[in-house]
């Protein structure tokens, strides 16, 4: 949770006021667009790179413990970057290097769960961890909402309170330990593979990453441009968006975390991946198609109270299915840094299309979100190509 409300609080909110304050409204969607591709690119390398090193990692602290640990101190550097930005420069420089730091972050946390999770329980833990996504999106907002109007608070209390909880897991964590006779051999060949997984020979584990990088493209672009669609479409203020959000998340949040809970739990009892995952991504393609068709911010409200649901399912299963579909046991670590591509690479994917949504559109953002809602679908029908799971 304490990762996600480090990284998430920027992207719902904090990145696009302090960019449109540099920059003013005209050019900020594509500044935007810049920052959020350019970090996300790097995360793209990050992820499965600090994954891998985790993996030969042979420190008496053990595998992922210290690579926690010099990931939230990096990544809290970029985000108080951010935070004292002159200029949109700096504001660029910051996020990647936070992206960087706390995709390792992300990277070795995420490892933790095939390192000490039974197989049977991973459904359930896995909705478990998918209300962190929602806990830490209500937390960020209100954290933002509390400190309205004082720019560098906005973004540095995310990161203060997250980084109690990093710190308290990190140092109670009965880390795996790797011998260093047990060590791999390395080499650049193998440093290359960090970043690849053969499609071909684990074809379950390429649509469920298909399935994940359609997914998120879907999630990017509402949590990249409602602030701007409540700004603009829905007529709102400067000051009035902060605290928008903040209701739009927690609506969202009361479903994504109830269908967490009941989602992971029922998955485990029927010992059934696919069919939730598959339901839980049509769900969220409705929502998206909800919110593009809201003509005021109660409707709006009612398309991301149905987005809860669905992404409240996708996540926990989903991350329960790929653990089930991992290439190698001993590379845990590595594989889902690759698969944390698929969470990243929308980041960059989305901004870049976004523009060209835009210009067709007339300006219109509700053009993006009807081709959420196609992303969201498409999902879908990928992760019905899954073949060893249910």
């Amino acid at each position: 949770m304490a990762s996600c409300l480090m990284l998430i609080a920027p992207l719902l909110v904090t990145l696009a006021l302090k960019v449109g304050d540099l920059v003013g409204p005209e050019d900020a969607p594509g500044r935007l667009a810049l920052v959020l591709a350019v970090g996300s690119f790097l995360a793209l390398f990050a992820n499965p790179l600090f994954g891998k090193l985790s993996d030969r990692t042979t420190s008496r602290l053990g595998m992922r413990r210290p690579w926690m640990l010099l990931g939230l101190i990096g990544g809290s550097i970029g985000i108080a970057t951010i935070a004292f930005a002159p200029t949109f420069t700096w504001v660029l420089v910051g996020w990647c290097v936070a992206q960087v730091f706390f995709n390792a972050l992300l990277a070795v946390q995420v490892a933790v769960l095939p390192d000490q999770v039974p197989a049977a329980q991973h459904g359930l833990v896995s909705g478990v961890l998918g209300i962190c996504v929602p806990v830490a999106s209500v937390s960020g907002t209100y954290l933002v909402n509390l400190f309205a109007g004082h720019p560098a608070a906005m973004f540095l209390a995310p990161v203060g309170v997250g980084a109690v909880f990093i710190v308290a897991f990190a140092l109670t964590l009965d880390d795996r330990r790797l011998r260093p006779e047990d060590r791999p051999p390395w080499s650049w060949r193998e440093l290359a593979g960090t970043f690849y997984v053969s499609p071909r020979r684990h074809r379950d584990f390429a649509w469920v990453f298909l399935s994940r990088f359609l997914f998120v493209m879907a999630f990017a672009f509402l949590t990249g441009y409602q602030v701007y669609y409540l700004l603009t479409d829905l007529g709102s203020s400067g000051d009035l968006v902060p605290h928008q959000v903040f209701v739009a998340t927690l609506v969202s949040s009361v479903g994504v975390v109830a269908a967490s809970l009941i989602g992971g739990r029922l998955s485990d009892r029927w010992g059934r991946r696919k069919t939730f995952v598959l339901v839980a991504a049509l769900v969220y393609a409705l929502a998206m198609f909800v919110v593009a068709l809201a003509g005021d911010f109660g409707g709006f409200l009612v398309g991301v109270a149905i987005s809860g649901v669905g992404f409240g399912v996708y996540v926990a299963v989903d991350l329960a299915l790929v653990t089930e579909v991992l290439p190698s046991a001993s590379d845990n670590a590595k594989d889902m840094g690759v698969f944390n591509v698929a969470n990243a690479l929308p980041y960059s994917v989305a901004p870049a299309v976004a523009p060209l949504v835009l210009a067709v559109s007339g300006g219109r953002y509700p053009a993006l979100f009807l081709v959420a809602g196609s992303c969201a679908v498409a999902s879908a029908v990928a992760v019905s190509r899954v073949r060893s799971v249910r």
